[in-house]
């Protein structure tokens, strides 16, 4: 069924060589990726559930290394991102561009390749995460043998996809094609960039970046894996799968075109807005600042034409519960790429930053936008592809309320405790004194809406397993059809003319791909040589020394860990924060960190100046029994590192890669490492005996107590040490 009018949907017949050809499409694939995208859905909100838990009730840690709020949080943002999320593309994906290009897939050896080659990657970082093998880059955190899985799995996809284009029966490219297209290329580019890593063993690697770059080309990363795997290739979903569903042409082909194009140039630009006043250069952070700031009226103009597509189709939104959905994923995207771009703005972005006034922010992203898009687009494939109807319309309305409700419960108090975040922290007496120096009355103030925040999430959970159960019965009541019978006349090579500059673009794929990805290489080139070439963007500070072996194998147990989930290294150049925690933090401080650990959170207090700041014994006790040092902390124990020995055997490696990387340590240094670490570790142990606290010095929280103790401790007493 012909939904679209001319040019947006059409076969041109004059290019056709009139006789049809009949094919099937391959619902097997898809129907994979819909399982698994439901049981990773689940299993991902699971883990979701207890780090919300472990927010206001430290015991939900359950004292055990693989359970920590540090090691899941990564496990449940990987868990949504790639694997519910990106499962769920997937299946909407292979379900369009067959039906759009009128063909099968290139190859299904090729889509089963993708299906188990994606799957087990998920199961590479479901076990990977809670053993803490992590890079320590949000989002980027398996290590570099399941970066290369990923990298092999994605041009499967790729090679299956384009070569499905090639051979099309339909000449012109849907829009939805566009925006897959656009995913397709720009993932590859942001994933392999950002993974560059030089190994020191099968688990561990350091970043080749350091410092300000690493930073730089992170959140270029992390900010445009947003952009180019949780929103193009959904807006690709939603341009096919709302018309079909609403049963009427998408509002405007022409702002389609407008949106496509000016998305992709400008969204690839925005990544430094998550760095302000940071010790990015400033001209860096401008520039991520405005470009994010335009990104409101592309990202706006696909809202629209989303939801006009349903005027004259209200009356069937209130009876149809994949409408439903859809609108308030349309909303909820239009939601957050308003409020995205404000919170660029840096007087915005100054209350906003650190605080979960941002996780709400990405939640309405996630939930909204990405979970319900992902469900509506469920009740409407499941009935399709099974030959019957919807199960029950009425639990699809009860998980539609669910779910929105748990919405609305999980962000608003994010919302306020945002807020109360950044007013306490900048809050000054009239004497002129922090009104709130222990950070602790910080965080203890919002415990009630983290426990909202766990009760929306409940809600949520609840509504998706009610739509599994909705999606079971269905299937149960149908046949399912593994592969749908068509036909269609075959393409002839006939040149045709006219239709318009994109329409021409439409018909030659290759030529779109490639500018496609030359719209998004012009901003990361822009961005990454500057940083990269000139010298100047970093200055170097006389003082600043690499770090010791024991503190590097400290840092390392600290990535581990994740405490960068909860802690940042930045100090920002505000009074609220100087005040607090110290001198500001300099771009020279961090050029030996691989990698960088600004954080983008504060559960707890910054630690770029936490050397010195207390005694060893202090430390100890404080991983120990968080409470004992800090009454009402909800920071969980680590009894492990009391137990466990620090692991010398890799210390000469690690040494080599980070001279490799251009840190300047001695010749011939990793012949002495060992001894240099165990020489340190000895004055701690000694320290803390005198204290009467014994410890082995091999203990790995000899070595994490080294780091803390050596952390903004280089410019303390030379604040002007530059060179």
């Amino acid at each position: 069924m012909r939904l679209l009018t001319k040019p947006l949907m059409s076969s041109d017949h004059s290019e056709s060589s009139g006789s049809l050809e009949g094919f099937y499409y391959d619902n097997q694939i898809v129907k994979a990726f819909i399982i698994v995208t439901v049981i990773f859905g689940v299993v991902g909100m699971l883990v979701g559930l207890t780090a919300a838990l472990q927010l206001f009730w430290p015991a939900a840690n359950m004292e055990l290394p693989f359970t920590t709020f540090g090691r899941i949080r990564p496990l449940h943002t990987n868990a949504i991102i790639f694997a519910f999320v990106g499962n769920g593309m997937f299946a909407g994906v292979y379900y369009s561009s067959q039906r759009l290009l009128k063909t099968p897939m290139l190859s299904p050896i090729l889509s089963w390749i993708h299906f188990w080659g994606w799957q087990l990657i998920i199961a590479a970082a479901a076990l990977s995460l809670p053993l803490g093998m992590t890079t320590g880059k949000e989002y980027a955190e398996l290590e570099w043998p399941i970066d290369i899985a990923i990298t092999l799995i994605w041009v499967v996809f790729a090679i299956n996809f384009i070569g499905a284009i090639l051979k099309r029966r339909e000449r012109h490219m849907y829009v939805a094609l566009w925006f897959y297209i656009s995913c397709i290329v720009t993932v590859a580019m942001l994933h392999i960039v950002n993974s560059l890593e030089l190994p020191v063993s099968a688990t561990k690697s350091y970043s080749i970046y350091a410092g300000v770059q690493d930073a730089l080309v992170q959140w270029w990363y992390g900010h445009n894996a947003v952009a180019f795997f949780l929103t193009t290739p959904i807006l690709g979903l939603m341009y096919y799968f709302l018309p079909k569903a609403a049963n009427r042409p998408v509002y405007s082909y022409k702002l389609s075109i407008i949106h496509f194009w000016s998305l992709i140039f400008i969204y690839i630009w925005a990544g430094p807005h998550h760095l302000l006043y940071t010790s990015l250069p400033d001209w860096a952070q401008s520039l991520g600042t405005v470009f994010s700031v335009m990104l409101i009226a592309p990202s706006w103009g696909g809202m629209l034409n989303g939801l006009l597509t349903l005027r004259g189709a209200w009356d069937r939104v209130r009876e149809n519960p994949v409408l439903k959905f859809f609108v308030v994923a349309v909303t909820c995207y239009g939601m957050s790429t308003f409020e995205g771009p404000m919170l660029s703005l840096k007087n915005v972005n100054a209350i906003s930053h650190y605080t979960d006034w941002t996780i709400a922010h990405v939640h309405i992203g996630g939930l909204g936008w990405n979970g319900f898009i992902t469900f509506g687009m469920f009740y409407y494939l499941v009935p399709k592809m099974w030959k019957t109807t919807l199960y029950s319309e009425k639990l699809a309305n009860i998980h539609f309320w669910l779910g929105t409700l748990g919405i609305i419960f999980y962000a608003l108090p994010l919302y306020w405790g945002g807020f109360t975040q950044s007013l306490m922290w900048k809050e000054f007496t009239p004497d002129g004194f922090l009104a709130y120096p222990n950070f602790l009355e910080t965080v203890t103030q919002i415990i009630p809406m983290y426990m909202s925040r766990a009760f929306g999430g409940t809600l949520y959970l609840v509504g998706t397993l009610i739509m599994i159960y909705n999606l079971i019965k269905t299937a149960a009541s149908g046949e399912f059809q593994a592969y749908e019978y068509d036909e269609a006349p075959a393409l002839t090579k006939k040149a045709v003319v006219g239709g318009g500059w994109h329409a021409v673009l439409e018909r030659k794929p290759i030529l779109f791909t490639v500018l496609a990805l030359v719209a998004v290489l012009i901003g990361g080139i822009i961005e990454f040589v500057p940083t990269w070439l000139v010298k100047s963007n970093v200055p170097t500070i006389a003082s600043v020394k690499p770090y010791t072996p024991l503190e590097l194998q400290g840092r390392d147990i600290y990535i581990r860990e994740g405490c960068y989930n909860c802690h940042s290294q930045m100090i920002r150049p505000f009074r609220s924060e100087t005040e607090r925690y110290g001198e500001y933090s300099k771009s020279g401080e961090f050029v030996y960190d691989h990698p960088f650990q600004w954080g983008s959170r504060r559960t707890g207090p910054d630690l770029h100046r936490v050397g010195g700041k207390y005694p060893d014994s202090w430390h100890y006790n404080h991983m120990m029994d968080p409470s004992s040092m800090s009454p009402g902390s909800i920071m969980p124990s680590y009894p492990w590192l009391f137990e466990s020995d620090f692991d010398k055997t890799l210390i000469p490696g690690k040494i080599k890669a980070m001279k490799t990387l251009g840190v300047p340590y001695e010749d011939g240094f990793e012949d002495t490492a060992v001894a240099e670490m165990e020489k340190q570790a000895e004055g701690i142990s000694k320290g803390l005996a005198d204290g009467n606290i014994k410890v082995d010095k091999n203990k790995e929280i000899v070595a994490l107590i080294a780091y803390l103790q050596r952390l903004g401790t280089d410019i303390k007493n030379e604040p002007t040490a530059m060179k």
